[in-house]
């Protein structure tokens, strides 16, 4: 069995429960559906609510980061109640908020789930030394998930010396994701997880079509060629630490 730590149901234009049931029957035990501001955050819930097989996360991702001190209390309520905190995180690519107050959402997030003992999802785009930096201040790292991670061996390196957990999606399995495959043989089996990051970041074959969590399979099958083991220790592996993390 698999599960699928971060997909964004919410925002796909497919129906929750149809895209649930194809889940199922590809073995997907159960999925992770993280908000990424208090709106989608709210309909993450109400998802659970109505799923078994839903856990969800409230969090104000970082393309959003100025609107913290609007949020903040809604997102802190909810996160009471989840299973993490986030999406969060860093994204110095786009820069959609200003990098101050990204960083002040996060920092103000990876306080919020050590006050509530929670694991923190953390994005980072073009941000790595600063996350880096953040995690090994704030001794954040062992309550950290790394979604979609895109780095390369060295990051990988310096990261998984601060105990966080790891979680691929589709770059992995991307004919251009070279990169990401050296930095996943880096990554400790045992502290990674499986996304599909739904409904953006579709493995082939299916490049051009929305994403959905019944497509988790192909990142780990990456991951087994990577790790030269078997697909169905990947599952093992990741589904146990989803577990561990995410209280499955």
């Amino acid at each position: 069995m698999w599960v699928d730590t971060h997909c964004h149901l919410q925002l796909s234009d497919d129906d929750p429960r149809a895209m649930l049931e194809r889940a199922a029957n590809a073995d997907v035990a159960w999925v992770v559906v993280p908000g990424v501001d208090a709106a989608t955050s709210a309909a993450a819930s109400a998802l659970a609510e109505v799923h078994e097989q839903v856990r969800w996360t409230a969090g104000l991702h970082p393309h959003e980061a100025r609107r913290w001190p609007q949020q903040e209390a809604a997102i802190i309520e909810m996160a009471s109640r989840a299973a993490a905190v986030g999406e969060c995180g860093l994204d110095f690519y786009r820069n959609l908020s200003p990098a101050p107050d990204q960083l002040a959402a996060l920092k103000a997030q990876l306080e919020l789930a050590a006050t509530l003992d929670k694991p923190a999802v953390v994005h980072c785009r073009d941000a790595f030394a600063e996350l880096h930096e953040l995690l090994e201040s704030s001794g954040a790292g062992p309550r950290t998930v790394l979604h979609c991670w895109t780095g390369g061996p060295r990051w990988t390196k310096r990261f998984r010396d601060l105990d966080v957990t790891f979680s691929f999606a589709g770059p992995v399995a991307f004919a251009t994701g070279d990169t990401v495959r050296r930095g996943a043989a880096e990554a400790p089996p045992e502290r990674t997880m499986v996304e599909t990051d739904t409904p953006y970041l579709s493995p082939p074959p299916y490049r051009q079509e929305a994403n959905e969590p019944a497509r988790v399979r192909l990142i780990g099958e990456a991951l087994a060629e990577v790790w030269s083991i078997e697909v169905d220790e990947v599952a093992r592996l990741s589904t146990a630490t989803a577990g561990r993390v995410f209280g499955g």
